[in-house]
């Protein structure tokens, strides 16, 4: 049996879960003294923060109430991709006739088999993060409990003490859940539920339209259900390039999902099996009638029971209020991941969790301002990020040229049929540093790592169009990007010497 609420339904894949991340027959060890580093959960930053330091010979606890892996292992990224993965499978086979395949129109989601296939993978996943692996192999000392700071050197677990020259918050954060009248009553899912459904919701309301709720949105509704998609804000995907986000919503449309931008949700009530979602809107009231809400409306940090004042940590809303250095109001406390960080990304969890390591054992003055950090959200087609938007360079009174390549113009693409979309960056005018870049295509996760490696390491966009691209490649867009600059440099002065140097060449 899974013995943890979050691991339902019951089956042999929530068993072998639940076996990993949280055995019910777990014993705690004795406290060993004095730890080098205690590390408050273990999600992202958590896992890595004590495995890492414990490779280098540091004495490390590793404290967790719920689930070793945190949300990206259990109800986060794995489970996530792992349905998207499926969808995409779905959406393919039902629009495969231009490639020659017949027969997909009808095609029907087999919706249990889709979820039974992500708790396989997650289960499959989880040993690399198991309590036994960490303690068996890595020599950490694993608590299962609830820890909370007795003070500003040590941190009390299931009715032990445990003192510590460094202690690690790597709490994370979970699903904000919106004040809205009558939701609670109503019922909802939130990421930490909707991957334990067995059944397809006939039709789904989907509250935000920031990453989570568009992946899952475009998700459910390739599997078949009939989803609202309802956002605040004027767009979809507001952080986004503006070209990329009008991408996404004309995809959703054309697909079905039905959005609501600019509704503000005034009730929700419930009649009979149907959950009433009550709106308002520039253009009017309204109302949706669903069989499910799925609340993707960001995240809120995890900071009850930390007991934070007895350990003289200094904290908000936001999280955490941590230095450059990752370091506390307590010079002795240190943190990483969702639970201080405004990038509430897996990768940025073990970015930091690094940092964390040389700054909090080995007097290290590393700084996470100097991450670069991308970031893709996992629609179809993907919206990958790196560095400034437009809108941060005018903010900065930075001057750019912007430089686009329509997919349209990638000769894979045309080939793949995955022509929507575009690869775009932002140079310092005069120059080829590239400052930031957006890219839009079904592999834009894959791609923009070539446009980080380059901000990191200071390379420009000449030293992208001198790299041979194997061709054909979606990954050319990139290269593509380097020549548009080039032409740029092809001013009509440059262009009447160099015709006048092949004129003379002829003679």
């Amino acid at each position: 049996m899974a013995f943890h609420p979050q691991l339902t339904p019951s089956d042999t894949h929530n068993d072998t879960l639940a076996a990993n991340v949280h055995p019910h027959d777990w014993v705690n060890p004795r406290p060993a003294g004095r730890y080098n580093l205690v590390v408050i959960g273990a999600g992202a930053a958590g896992l890595v923060c004590a495995a890492g330091a414990a490779g280098l010979g540091a004495r490390v606890a590793l404290i967790e109430r719920q689930l070793m892996g945190g949300d990206c292992l259990n109800v986060g990224c794995v489970p996530s991709k792992a349905l998207i993965r499926a969808s995409r499978a779905c959406h393919a086979s039902r629009h495969s006739g231009e490639f020659g395949v017949v027969g997909g129109e009808g095609l029907r989601c087999d919706f249990p088999q889709v979820m039974a296939r992500m708790r396989r993978l997650r289960a499959e996943l989880s040993r690399h993060d198991s309590a036994r692996r960490f303690r068996d192999e890595l020599g950490v000392d694993v608590f299962i409990g609830e820890g909370r700071f007795t003070g500003p050197q040590t941190i009390a677990v299931d009715g032990r003490e445990l003192a510590f020259d460094r202690a690690a918050i790597c709490t994370g954060a979970r699903a904000a859940v919106p004040s809205l009248p009558g939701l609670a009553a109503a019922g909802y899912l939130t990421n930490e539920t909707v991957f334990s459904l067995t059944e397809l919701p006939p039709w789904l309301a989907v509250i935000g339209g920031g990453p989570i709720g568009c992946e899952l949105a475009q998700a459910f509704a390739r599997f078949g259900s009939r989803v609202s998609l309802i956002e605040s804000e004027p767009h979809l995907l507001g952080r986004e390039d503006a070209d990329a986000a009008a991408i996404i919503e004309t995809v959703f449309g054309r697909e079905g999902i039905e959005l609501y931008p600019g509704a503000k949700i005034l009730e929700v009530v419930t009649e009979g099996e149907e959950k009433v979602l009550r709106l308002q809107r520039d253009d009017g009231g309204g109302e949706i009638r669903v069989d499910a809400i799925l609340v993707g409306a960001g995240r809120t940090p995890n900071l009850h029971g930390l007991d934070l004042e007895r350990g003289g940590i200094i904290y908000d809303r936001s999280g955490i209020q941590v230095n450059d250095r990752l370091q506390t109001s307590n010079p002795r406390v240190y943190a990483a991941g969702d639970i201080c960080s405004p990038y509430k990304f897996t990768h940025t969890a073990d970015a930091q969790a690094r940092i964390l390591i040389a700054n909090a054992l080995f007097m290290g003055r590393q700084k996470a301002s100097a991450l670069v950090v991308p970031w893709c959200t996992y629609t179809d087609p993907e919206i990958a990020h790196v560095g400034l938007y437009e809108r941060d360079a005018e903010r900065q009174g930075i001057r750019i040229t912007t430089l686009t390549v329509p997919l349209a113009t990638v000769d894979r693409a045309v080939i793949d049929g995955d022509t929507e979309g575009f690869a775009r960056v932002h140079l310092r005018r005069g120059s080829d540093q590239i400052l930031g870049a957006t890219i839009v295509g079904r592999h834009a996760g894959e791609m923009i790592s070539e446009l980080s490696l380059a901000i990191t390491g200071g390379l420009g966009l000449a030293a992208i169009g001198r790299t041979i691209h194997p061709y054909p490649t979606q990954a050319e867009a990139i290269r593509k990007l380097a020549d548009a600059w080039n032409r740029t440099r092809l001013t009509p002065t440059v262009k009447r010497l160099l015709g006048g140097w092949l004129q003379w060449r002829r003679r």
